[in-house]
């Protein structure tokens, strides 16, 4: 075997060694003295085996299997206790004025805003609650002669007396009941049933799981991938429907079991170091996922590192150079030269080559496979 040959096989093993431990196919990055030179002069003979420098872009990722859902999940606890009379419908979309479910009979319904409902309401209250009332009765049609303030006045019973008539109560009394609605911040999609028909619930239980109507992308991570759960890594997605979908991740995904009043994906890395971790991931465009990627199993790969158009050889191509740094054995005609390169990404059994006088569609010499 050659010199040329063995410094090219003892490079393959340095990168197959440091690719290896590279948790997310990292980076390896290997430089030179800086010089772009001839060094070790003409050859008689060209090498056995050859190939092409090409000019591409190299990539630098790990994929894992992930799966569609919706941000924010969140807990609907009863405030009060009583017996559920008609469930929630997991997979619909509710919206404002809508009923979530029923309880003893009566609807409950959700209302849009920030505060909880934490009392029930009547004539001479005053809050943040009632003004947040009060809207919801205006953007329902029931404001016409309500003044939007923090006071729950006889406009504002009027206005409810008309609201709970259009519901169908019958003893619509223009007072608010705590667990007559439920405040969120805007539309919500029901996840899950927790109560079925005929339970009994109280404050302790919960009657219903809801998230926000925007779909994201679950994965899970491996403790040494966690690098790739940072906000802003870039992430693409094969769709069971058919083609690709791009997004960034968002934060960490908050535990399904979590009964938090927001719900939300933390921005941070979340789970202990060491420990899996479960990332949500935000699609780009505005273009609804379909029925077979809710039910299917998304191939989700994040990308750690990326070159654009650049030349690349075969790992295998690369030689370890005696006075240090590396070089590709050029070939023209009958006979090589080593020219010295810098080398930067290696993705996929490539790497990226930069150096004086190199070319796309130049070949050089590379080891036997």
């Amino acid at each position: 075997m050659s010199s040329t040959a063995k410094r090219r096989r003892g490079l393959i093993a340095l990168l197959a060694a440091v690719t290896a431990t590279a948790a997310t196919g990292g980076v390896i990055l290997l430089t030179n003295n800086g010089k772009d030179a001839a060094a070790d002069g003409g050859r008689a003979k060209g090498p056995a085996h050859t190939t092409e420098i090409t000019r591409t872009d190299l990539v630098v990722s790990k994929t894992v299997d992930g799966h569609l859902d919706y941000a924010q999940r969140r807990a609907v606890k009863s405030p009060v206790e009583g017996t559920v009379t008609k469930a929630a419908r997991p997979g619909r979309t509710v919206s404002l004025g809508q009923p979530l479910y029923e309880r003893d009979a009566r609807p409950v319904v959700l209302l849009y805003g920030a505060t909880p409902m934490f009392r029930a309401m009547k004539a001479g209250d005053r809050g943040p609650d009632v003004l947040q009332l009060e809207r919801n009765l205006r953007d329902l049609g029931f404001g016409s002669r309500l003044y939007v303030d923090a006071r729950y006045d006889t406009a504002t019973e009027a206005a409810v007396k008309a609201w709970q008539k259009s519901l169908g109560l019958t003893d619509a009394n223009g007072k608010v009941g705590k667990g007559d609605v439920v405040f969120q911040r805007g539309p919500v999609r029901v996840v899950a049933a927790d109560a079925a028909l005929a339970d009994a619930v109280g404050p302790s239980d919960k009657v219903l799981t809801v998230a926000s109507t925007k779909p994201v992308v679950r994965a899970s991570l491996d403790a040494a991938d966690r690098a790739l759960a940072a906000n802003g890594t870039k992430v693409e997605i094969a769709m069971p429907s058919g083609g690709t979908r791009r997004g960034k991740v968002t934060g960490v995904a908050t535990p399904e079991s979590a009964d938090s009043a927001e719900g939300a994906a933390s921005g941070g890395s979340g789970a202990p170091s060491g420990e899996d971790v479960e990332v949500e991931i935000t699609l780009d465009g505005s273009a609804k996922p379909q029925q077979k990627d809710q039910q299917g199993t998304l191939s989700v790969k994040f990308v750690s590192e990326s070159r654009k158009d650049v030349l690349t050889v075969p790992v295998e191509a690369v030689v370890a150079l005696r006075e240090g740094g590396y070089g590709l054995e050029v070939v023209q005609g009958a006979t090589s030269h080593m020219v010295q390169v810098e080398t930067g990404l290696s993705a996929d059994g490539r790497i990226e080559v930069s150096g004086s006088g190199l070319a796309e569609g130049m070949k050089v010499g590379a080891a036997e496979q």
